[in-house]
């Protein structure tokens, strides 16, 4: 079990826990039973594509994955809604009529950018300790707040209309392609709902495809993150907690799209070609913020 980012395929029917319980299996197999794993953004179990499972120190990178873009192939079922925003749920409206192709071309406007969205009943949000999805199931009715989603792009890529059309979108974490069905549904008066989902993109990185996997590790690491090359002195510096000079700051690797939302990268220390500390920069020098010891 190596430490790092592992580029995962997450089929139909698995949930993203299930994906690192794989994991899990396998580090147990290894010895290791207490091994640090996560995911770095949850996929439906209907839905499929690129999971990003977290290894090891990696797994103090988590919050670094959620404000990236990520980009999504969604169908777009038209004629009715759904309670859960997806094929699996009950209808709870529909029958209106598909507007025309330059109606739903216009639709899409509407919703980039900074936007409250509404998440669907069956979304992993907490409610008192409890996630959402879990309520939903038994029944129970409750309204969920509004939450601030970014979306930086969408274009349709292929119409079957009346029944059916397919949609690419690039959104920062937190964005739910089901929500943003429901809601075109509701302002073109013809219900939708979300009836396919794969994720091509996160960052960076693009979905391997099935049954492969990809470990990053190293300078490939957080590439969106300026960096920082560390003599033998600053990494001794670093690992007792004292700061370093801030010269010597490379931009980075790996660019965010034009207009995307800045993620306030931290500085990743690099030392003999492993990330061995993240860093920000304090009355002119640089801090140790995470030390990820003995590196990815």
């Amino acid at each position: 079990m190596k430490a790092g980012v592992h580029l995962v395929h997450k089929r139909v029917g698995e949930s993203s826990f299930d994906v690192v319980r794989r994991f899990k299996r396998a580090a147990a197999e290894e010895g290791l039973k207490k091994y640090p794993l996560g995911h770095g953004g949850t996929l439906d179990p209907f839905a499929e594509g690129l999971l990003l499972v977290l290894a090891g120190q990696a797994t103090r990178l988590m919050e670094l994955m959620h404000p990236l873009p990520k980009t999504y192939r969604a169908e777009v079922a038209w004629g009715r809604e759904t309670d859960t925003c997806d094929h699996l749920g009950a209808d709870v409206s529909g029958g209106g009529t598909v507007p025309p192709l330059a109606a739903l071309e216009e639709a899409l406007s509407a919703f980039l950018g900074w936007r409250d969205q509404v998440p669907p009943a069956t979304c992993a949000k907490k409610i008192g300790g409890e996630s959402a999805y879990k309520k939903a199931h038994r029944g129970e009715v409750f309204e969920l707040p509004p939450s601030r989603v970014y979306l930086h792009e969408a274009r349709w890529l292929a119409h079957d209309l009346p029944r059916a059309s397919v949609l690419e979108l690039t959104c920062r974490g937190g964005f739910y392609v089901r929500s943003l069905a429901r809601d075109l549904g509701r302002l073109l008066g013809c219900g939708a709902h979300l009836s396919g989902l794969v994720r091509t993109r996160i960052g960076p990185w693009e979905d391997p495809g099935p049954d492969r996997e990809v470990l990053v590790e190293g300078d490939d690491l957080v590439p969106w993150c300026p960096g920082r090359i560390l003599a033998p002195e600053e990494a001794d510096h670093l690992l007792h907690g004292r700061p370093i000079a801030p010269g010597g700051v490379s931009t980075p690797a790996w660019t965010l799209p034009e207009g995307f939302p800045d993620p306030g990268a931290p500085v990743r220390a690099l030392f003999e070609g492993r990330l061995v500390a993240l860093l920000q920069e304090r009355e002119g020098r640089l801090w140790t913020i995470a030390n990820l010891r003995g590196g990815l």
